[in-house]
């Protein structure tokens, strides 16, 4: 679960200019594709799954444990891993390059194994490009050398906390159905104590919907974590699976069925739509107040740049389709929300990720998330910064009768209605080279 578009932000892309690369030599590191590509590079985001859709923990809401079902093993190997960094690098342009590893759980990988990686990717990236690696994890597999490692190569480490004990605890359990706040922390403190660059990646569902500000409070003041994001549990469903799809996507007494972006209905772990703009809103608001520019909160962020004409999350961006999903065989899906029959583009090993990109129905796949929106989002007045949403979450009926509006979109009207006033001076700040946490000061005065 994870978005991970936000390494592209200014925030982001301003800690890396100090991060330095090690630049390997041509004469070392020729590329020699198992591919061809005809495509021009581009900057794209990969999701890689080292450990495919395998998972220490057993989370009620994680539709991902499902996808085990596409595959026997959950292993990348040696050689897969070499074909894909080979790929992967060699589809993008030079500049900086950021590594996306993601799961699963992509830690049950071993330290051994990203040790190889980034030796690997060294050796791989032409002279002019700068890797950079980024991981998403729970972070209960965290020890002493795991901080060593994620410190000394300069990931940008991504866990996952959904608030304070008694909030995580409800869904975010192991097989045994144990809550892991407390393993999560130890590794938080491990990443803290090697002073690995993070961010916290923390789902909204029914069980902390309603306690915005006490999960707000809890990363600043107890984790004081500066970088979060805020992700929308929406587990949609027919109504036939909806009895199995409530005891959770991962069982090993009864088959789950594989999570597909089917159906009208949604668990009851799924947030409230409303609930959902209300907690970014009660959020907002004390952010707006005291924190601007101290804590980093995605959405707020990504907000802006839109308001700015820059699109950094491909959720709010007018179209999509520039986030491939790499899965442990290296097959390709047209994004990680569609790792499911249909959506498949392919292999690393034979199709280049820079052509996967290009191609009619990966450009046609990105499109219908504009061509795709309703009337009435169309005529939305705060169609600049929603863009209708993730398609995945597009089921309900539209009052035109003929498309399907967001799921979430009563909650994305509250909140971008609530902020629009201040993001548009938010905006005339930057276009004026003014420091935006003045924005502040005016909200003191008002």
């Amino acid at each position: 679960m994870t978005e991970a578009a936000w390494q592209k932000t200014g925030n982001r892309a301003a800690r890396r200019k100090n991060k330095k690369s090690s630049g390997g030599r041509p004469q070392d590191n020729p590329l020699r594709p198992l591919f061809t590509r005809s495509a021009p590079r581009v900057h794209f985001s990969a999701l890689a799954k080292p450990a495919g859709a395998a998972c220490n923990l057993d989370c009620t809401y994680c539709f991902f444990l499902s996808k085990e079902l596409l595959t026997e093993t959950q292993q990348m190997s040696e050689e897969g891993l070499r074909t894909y960094l080979t790929n992967f690098l060699d589809s993008q342009p030079d500049g900086d390059v950021t590594i996306e590893w993601q799961g699963g759980e992509p830690t049950l990988r071993g330290v051994d194994f990203f040790e190889h990686a980034v030796e690997l990717a060294e050796q791989l990236k032409r002279p002019g490009q700068q890797v950079h690696h980024a991981i998403q994890t729970n972070g209960t597999l965290l020890d002493d050398r795991w901080g060593k490692f994620l410190a000394d190569n300069h990931f940008l480490v991504g866990i996952s906390i959904d608030g304070p004990e008694e909030l995580h605890d409800i869904y975010r359990v192991n097989r045994a159905g144990h809550g892991t706040q407390k393993q999560v922390i130890r590794g938080w403190n491990i990443l803290k104590k090697y002073h690995v660059d993070t961010n916290i990646l923390c789902t909204v569902h029914a069980g902390n919907e309603d306690h915005a500000l006490e999960v707000y409070h809890y990363f600043r003041d107890t984790l004081g974590a500066q970088y979060i994001q805020f992700i929308p549990i929406v587990e949609r469903v027919t109504r036939a699976e909806l009895p199995l799809a409530e005891a959770g996507w991962h069982d090993k007494h009864t088959k789950r069925p594989l999570y597909r972006q089917e159906g009208s209905d949604v668990t009851s772990r799924s947030v409230e739509p409303i609930k959902w703009g209300k907690f970014l809103s009660d959020i907002y608001d004390e952010w707006v107040t005291r924190d601007v520019g101290k804590v980093f909160v995605q959405l707020f962020d990504v907000t802006l740049g839109n308001a700015l004409g820059e699109y950094t999350l491909c959720t709010h961006a007018p179209v999509c389709g520039g986030e491939v999903a790499v899965l442990h065989t290296g097959e390709i899906y047209a994004c990680d929300h569609w790792v499911e029959p249909g959506y498949e583009r392919g292999n690393v090993a034979t199709r280049s990720l820079a052509d996967v990109v290009a191609s009619p129905e990966q450009r046609e796949f990105g499109m219908n998330k504009y061509t795709g929106l309703s009337e009435q989002c169309m005529k939305c007045p705060v169609r600049w910064a929603c863009n209708g949403g993730c398609p995945k979450d597009r089921f309900v009926p539209a009052q035109d009768g003929v498309h399907q509006q967001n799921y979430l979109c009563p909650g994305y009207y509250h909140f971008f209605s609530h902020i629009q006033p201040d993001i548009e001076i938010m905006a005339r700040m930057v276009q004026s080279n003014q420091n935006v946490a003045k924005i502040m000061d005016l909200k003191k005065a008002a």
